[in-house]
């Protein structure tokens, strides 16, 4: 896919901002480590524009009945299911993910947009019978405010429209700042949502300076709501910052999933999710399989059926239609797996397959899907957040024993146990420390169900009409009647 030499990215009022050929960030492929394009960077005064943009468009769009803001999303849905092949390809060719999973994405982003086109006639509010009879009590909901919207590159599509879907069907309006490696797919969703007949103001998109544009929203009292998803220690900064206005914050943050594995599972099932879930987007994802606990009495088995399959993945450009697994996105993200690896092999692990960076004529940041066995708890690939294609497999005898070291992190997003006995499955869901469980399910994220961590994994849900409760205010009124 060719792109031109600039690509406006600063999208303010209903405007496309031409590019400074002075202030410009270069976005690289992963794969081949070639300029695919320079964008605009933005900072503080373009940020704080789009604010004052956002808060004046409020007004008019957080009016609008909601049947009316739908009309807006559900067209922006359809528009995006019409350019399927052409988004993956933008989305690929900047994130490195193979094009299926780009497609798929793209498929899973639109999906936000059609089921909140639908909830935004559905912010129910309640009547409340009074204990006392001269009054009427009554619960509105009505929009937060100005949203600011903090995007990620490991899913630069989907976690747009989880974010603002909700946002605008709610009645909020937007300030995006994507992530700087991937604003090529958001300016494509922008321009989605301006050709459906978003009002001129409601969404705007601003790229650049992560710190400088950050700020920007955190500093301004008209930023009612944060919503970002990223890094544990971003998020933490932002829950600190955002306490001098008392802003509403929603975290999506980081994870360390577990997989437990029982005797009883279908281990052919089982070992087919287990490598679906580790290696989706090369293991660049926050709920993908970081550490494997599997039952002593099957271990060999399901081993041996996960090797296969794992020695049967292609890596490669994702533009190559046999590719199973991309690039890393960048230079830390591979050194990171580097020293993960290298530390657990000091400790005493084994390389049962994989173990290296591989080059296969290119010039990216591709890693060899890899397993390991023979692991202790004090390793940093069993405390530490991977986003990688390693995976360490542990044994355990007991019940109990599995479900205490899946706890002792200080993560909760997702966790995954196999298992086909129904009265386990409950028990050890329900005894899990997560916000979302997985019951032979590795894919449990659905634009209809609610998706978000406890501990130190986030605040707030996203997806499901919990997702839209975030841009919700509930407002109480008591009535006085004679």
């Amino acid at each position: 896919m060719k792109f031109e030499n600039e690509t406006q990215s600063i999208f303010i009022n209903g405007k496309w901002r031409a590019v400074d050929s002075q202030n410009t960030d270069t976005v690289y492929n992963p794969a081949t480590l070639e300029p695919i394009t320079k964008i605009a960077s933005g900072g503080k005064s373009e940020a704080t524009e789009a604010i004052q943009t956002a808060n004046k468009a409020f007004k008019t769009w957080s009016e609008m009945t909601g049947r009316k803001r739908s009309r807006v999303l559900y067209k922006a849905y359809e528009l995006m299911l019409e350019e399927v092949n052409r988004l993956g390809e933008i989305l690929t060719t900047e994130q490195g993910k193979p094009l299926k999973e780009a497609k798929g994405e793209i498929k899973g982003a639109a999906n936000f947009l059609l089921w909140y086109a639908e909830e935004a006639s559905r912010a129910y509010g309640e009547w409340i019978p009074s204990s006392v009879s001269s009054k009427r009590l009554l619960v509105i909901p009505q929009p937060v405010g100005v949203v600011g919207a903090i995007t990620p590159w490991n899913f630069p599509a989907s976690m747009i429209t989880r974010k603002i879907a909700p946002a605008l069907a709610a009645g909020c309006t937007v300030v995006l700042k994507p992530a700087p490696e991937t604003p090529l797919s958001a300016i494509e969703i922008v321009k989605i949502l301006e050709r459906a007949g978003m009002p001129e103001g409601v969404v705007n998109l601003v790229t650049g300076d992560a710190e400088q544009i950050g700020t920007a929203m955190l500093t301004n009292k008209d930023v009612r709501l944060i919503t970002f998803t990223g890094s544990t220690e971003v998020g933490k900064h932002l829950m600190r910052e955002s306490a001098d206005h008392v802003k509403k914050i929603s975290l999506e943050l980081g994870g360390h999933a577990p997989i437990i594995v029982f005797d009883d599972a279908d281990l052919d099932k089982a070992a087919a999710l287990t490598l679906a879930s580790k290696f989706r987007n090369n293991g660049q994802t926050c709920i993908c399989a970081n550490r494997i606990y599997v039952h002593d009495s099957v271990k060999d088995a399901f081993s041996k059926k996960l090797t296969e399959k794992v020695k049967q993945l292609k890596v490669g450009n994702g533009l190559h239609e046999e590719t199973d697994l991309g690039p890393l996105i960048n230079e830390q993200a591979s050194e990171k797996v580097q020293n993960q690896l290298d530390d657990a092999v000091k400790k005493g692990a084994n390389i049962i397959h994989g173990g290296k960076k591989w080059n296969g004529g290119m010039d990216g940041y591709f890693y060899e899907p890899t397993i390991l066995s023979a692991i202790d708890d004090d390793m940093l690939i069993m405390n530490e957040e991977t986003f990688g294609p390693l995976m360490p497999i542990q044994t355990f005898t007991d019940e109990d024993v599995a479900i205490d070291k899946a706890n002792d992190t200080d993560y909760g997003l997702a966790a995954y146990i196999f298992t086909e006995t129904t009265n386990r499955a409950i028990r050890v869901s329900e005894k899990l420390e997560y916000g979302i469980v997985g019951v032979n399910d590795v894919f449990p994220a659905l634009a209809e169900a609610p998706f978000g961590g406890i501990k130190q994994s986030g605040v707030g849900k996203e997806g499901g009409h919990y997702g839209m409760d975030e841009f919700l205010e509930k407002k109480y009124i008591s009535m006085g009647i004679k």
